[in-house]
């Protein structure tokens, strides 16, 4: 079986529907690994295309936001009015979806959840430090997570915890080769790595193959629809920079 590894959408439908385009006949299942709300103007629309596709989805942080289940206290004032919009907007039976998701699920040799195995809704896994310190936290041989928007791969190099990260070489099929790893596909709707593309990932399940993709996406069409919702101006002109 052949999965899509998407996370972080944040209701950016145009950045999504270019990845299913890109995407289409490589896939058999969708790993959603949360924020698919969040940040952008079409939260509806990013939750009811997902939920017609086979899929699994994880809350993330901006999901949990949007049902009222973190303080956003602790978000930046332009989140925070984001965050505002997005529950004023999001429909009862959207909202529902969005409050059934689990926030970690283990198949196979994977743990998935949205931000880390210890902290499954908001750690940021930025560096080999905090990835080593995140292993003990799971028993399999591999974790997805998402949350940072930056794809990376971490790997434990030896019995002492060593953790090494590697750059995403994209359109390169990796064979995942037994050593434990945590990955992490990208964001769809709001890179953070200094490229503005879209990022997602094909994994052929049965075979150990990982694959990280990055494409371009018409982000001004997503920007005209933020700036008509009368969005932060900040989170509108963030997704052309990629930060």
């Amino acid at each position: 079986m052949r999965i899509l590894v998407i996370s972080d959408i944040h209701a950016n439908y145009t950045a999504f529907e270019t990845v299913l385009n890109h995407a289409k006949g490589d896939w058999d299942y969708v790993w959603c690994l949360g924020d698919v709300v969040g940040y952008g103007p079409s939260p509806n629309e990013c939750v009811e295309r997902l939920r017609e596709l086979p899929h699994l989805c994880l809350a993330g942080n901006h999901d949990w936001a949007a049902l009222d289940r973190l303080d956003i206290r602790t978000f930046n004032p332009d989140a925070r009015r984001a965050v505002d919009w997005t529950r004023e907007t999001l429909t009862e039976e959207n909202t529902r979806w969005l409050r059934a998701l689990p926030t970690t699920f283990v198949i196979g040799n994977y743990t998935l959840v949205h931000a880390s195995p210890r902290e499954p809704i908001w750690e940021y896994i930025l560096e080999p430090l905090v990835a080593a310190l995140n292993f003990p936290h799971f028993e399999t041989q591999y974790c997805l997570v998402g949350h940072t928007h930056q794809p990376v791969i971490y790997e434990m190099v030896n019995d002492n915890g060593e953790t090494e990260s590697y750059k995403p070489s994209y359109f390169d099929k990796i064979q995942l080769n037994g050593h434990r790893k945590i990955i992490n596909p990208g964001s769809i709707g709001q890179p953070r790595d200094a490229d503005p593309r879209a990022a997602y990932a094909i994994l052929d399940f049965e075979k150990n193959i990982w694959e990280h993709r990055r494409i371009e996406y018409d982000i001004a069409k997503t920007q005209a629809q933020m700036r008509a919702h009368g969005l932060p101006e900040r989170l509108i002109s963030r997704l052309e920079h990629g930060w």
